[in-house]
């Protein structure tokens, strides 16, 4: 299992302006679905950032997150190791599977792949 790239989430409840403060630093929307924005840098796509009002299916609002090439494998190491996890592997409908885990500093990582 690899990390395929890693996104600093930002609580906001502000998109629209959040998007252009950054896109003055150069990055351009990638993807919005309303309740989360991510913008990446055209020369660096894997360099991201994410702006969101809140998760759609989770209680809680990740402070990053990680792309795997294998979600399943991730899942399970967590668990070996004892990991919290703290929101339940499953399948989004935007084409993700994905899990949210605890950091031993209290950060939430939502931990994905792509379907």
């Amino acid at each position: 299992m690899s990390a395929r790239r890693i996104v600093p989430n930002i609580h906001s409840e502000a998109l629209e302006e959040s998007s252009k403060f950054y896109g003055m630093l150069g990055l351009e929307e990638v993807m919005n679905h309303g309740w989360i924005v991510t913008l990446a840098s055209p020369s660096a796509p894997t360099a991201q950032i994410s702006i969101m009002t809140g998760d759609k299916t989770a209680p809680i609002t990740p402070d990053m997150s990680i792309e795997v090439d294998d979600v399943d494998a991730a899942y399970a190491a967590m668990c070996a190791g004892g990991a919290e996890i703290v929101h339940p592997l499953q399948d989004e409908e935007w084409g993700v599977r994905r899990f949210f885990v605890r950091d031993p500093n209290g950060r939430v990582v939502n931990v994905l792949g792509h379907r």
